[in-house]
C-alpha cells in the first residue's frame, strides 16, 4: 500500500471571528469527542480565528484562564462522571462566563456537550443575544438502558430535543444519527462529518517485533478491538465472539489472537472473560498507530456511536472491519467490498461476518485494500472548513430569549 499524501486545499481566508467552545472533554482526554473538539479548535485556530475554549479543570489542573496566541482557556469547575475515571462534568459557569463575554464577546458559541456548563452557557448566549450553535457527540439517551436507567430515558430525550432546539444549527456526524435525530423531534440538522489522518494512521507503521509481543507470527490473524471498554460499548459481544471463533481457527499453521486496547469500567469483567487476550490500556499517538496497522482485522459491536472516529481510524491503517450497520460503519463501509456490516443486533450475523474474515483471506485482502482507499477521502481540512462556514453563518443571525425546558 503506498503513502497516501493529504491534498492542500487553497481556501480563501475569511475576516478573523472569535468564537466560543463549550465542552466537557478536550485533549489530552482520550475519547471521540475530545479528539474531534481538538481538531476543530486546532483548524479554526490555523484559520486565524480567536478561540475561547471553555472546558472543566482536568483533574490536578486549577480552574482559571490561559493565553496562548489565539487560544484562551477558560477552565471551569467540573465534578467527576461516575464510572469514567478521568471525565468530568463541567459546572455551571455563568457568572465567570459573563464577565468573560462581557469583556471579549464571541461572534458565535459553540456548545459540543448538554451537562450543566454546556446549559449555562446557552442560557447566557441567549440572553446576552450571541448566536448559538450545538454538536451532537454522544448518545447520552441510548446509555440509560445499558446503566439500567430507563425511569429516566424520557426526561432525557425530552432535555436533548429543548436543548439542541434551542441553537440555530446542531451538527451531526453521521447519517444514521440525522435520521435517529430527526425522529426524535430535533430541528436544523446539518451533516458536519468526521476526518481521519491518513498519514498517521497508514499500514507502513505494522511492526513485527510488536506481533512477536503479542505472540502472533505472520501466519496468525490478530483480531483487534480499540474503544472505551463500557456496558454502552457492547462488549458482552466482544467477548462472545471471542469465545465462539477462538478455538475455531486454531491449528498448526496459524492461531487467531486477540488485543484489546482501551480501558474503562468493563475493563476488568473482560479480562476474566478473555484470559487469553492481550489487554493494553489506553494507547495514543505512534503506540496507538503501531497496534492498528499491526493488526489485521478489527472488530467494533458498538451500537451506540454517533461516528466512531475508531472506524475510519482502523480503515486508514488498512484492516478489515467487521462492525454493525450503523454511524461510521454505515457511511464508509460497503459490505463485503470495504469492510462488513450486520443490521443491528444481529450479534449472530455480526460472528458469522468475523468468521468470514477470518477464514477468506484472499477477500479480506481485498477489503482491507479498499478500507484504506476510502479513508483517505476523509479529510479532516474539509470538516474544518465546513464547520467554520456554520459558525460564520451563525454570526449573521440575532439570537432570541432562551424557552422554558418542557415538562412532557
Amino acid at each position: 500500500m503506498t503513502r497516501h499524501h493529504t491534498r492542500v486545499m487553497n481556501i480563501a481566508q475569511p475576516p478573523s471571528q472569535c468564537f466560543a467552545l463549550v465542552t466537557e472533554t478536550y485533549p489530552p482526554q482520550i475519547n471521540g469527542v475530545s479528539n474531534t473538539l481538538g481538531k476543530l479548535c486546532q483548524g479554526l485556530l490555523g484559520r486565524n480565528h480567536q478561540i475561547q475554549l471553555i472546558r472543566p479543570a482536568l483533574p490536578g489542573e486549577k480552574p482559571g484562564s490561559k493565553q496562548s496566541g489565539n487560544l484562551l482557556e477558560r477552565c471551569v469547575r467540573g465534578l467527576p462522571i461516575p464510572g469514567y475515571p478521568g471525565l468530568q462534568w463541567g459546572l455551571p459557569a455563568q457568572r465567570k462566563l459573563k464577565r468573560l463575554w462581557n469583556r471579549q464577546r464571541p461572534d458565535a458559541v459553540y456548545l459540543a456537550t448538554e451537562g450543566p456548563l454546556g446549559w449555562s452557557a446557552l442560557r447566557l448566549a441567549r440572553r446576552m443575544k450571541i448566536p448559538v450553535i450545538s454538536g451532537f457527540h454522544t448518545n447520552f439517551q441510548q446509555y440509560s438502558n445499558h446503566f439500567h436507567l430507563g425511569l429516566l430515558h424520557e426526561p432525557a430525550m425530552r432535555y436533548l430535543r429543548w436543548f439542541h432546539n434551542q441553537t440555530l444549527l446542531t451538527l451531526v456526524a453521521s447519517t444514521t444519527q440525522q435520521r435517529e435525530l430527526n425522529r426524535m423531534g430535533v430541528q436544523n440538522l446539518m451533516l458536519l462529518g468526521r476526518g481521519v489522518d491518513c498519514d498517521h494512521f497508514h499500514p507502513t507503521h505494522r511492526s513485527e517485533t510488536l506481533r512477536k509481543q503479542w505472540g502472533a507470527s505472520n501466519q496468525d490473524t490478530v483480531l483487534l478491538h480499540v474503544g472505551r471498554l463500557s456496558p454502552e460499548k457492547n462488549p458482552e459481544l466482544l467477548a462472545e465472539s471471542w469465545a465462539k471463533l477462538k478455538s475455531a481457527h486454531n491449528n498448526a499453521n496459524s492461531k487467531l489472537r486477540m488485543v484489546v486496547v482501551g480501558d474503562g469500567p468493563s475493563a476488568s469483567e473482560l479480562r476474566k472473560r478473555m484470559p487469553e487476550a492481550i489487554f493494553t490500556g489506553a494507547l495514543t499517538g505512534s503506540a496507538l498507530a503501531s497496534a492498528y496497522a499491526s493488526a489485521d482485522i478489527f472488530v467494533f459491536p458498538s451500537l451506540t456511536e454517533t461516528f466512531g472516529n475508531v472506524v475510519t481510524e482502523a480503515m486508514a491503517s488498512g484492516l478489515a472491519v467487521c462492525a454493525f450497520d450503523t454511524a461510521a460503519a454505515h457511511q464508509h463501509i460497503q459490505d463485503r467490498y470495504s469492510g462488513s456490516l450486520a443490521p443491528l443486533s444481529h450479534d449472530q450475523l455480526f460472528i458469522d461476518n468475523l468468521r468470514w474474515l477470518i477464514e477468506d483471506t484472499e477477500g479480506r485482502r481485498s477489503i482491507r485494500l479498499h478500507a484504506r482507499h476510502r479513508a483517505c477521502q476523509l479529510d479532516w481540512q474539509a470538516i474544518v472548513l465546513r464547520f467554520e462556514r456554520s459558525l460564520l453563518q451563525a454570526a449573521l443571525h440575532k439570537s432570541v430569549p432562551v424557552q422554558a425546558i418542557p415538562s412532557k
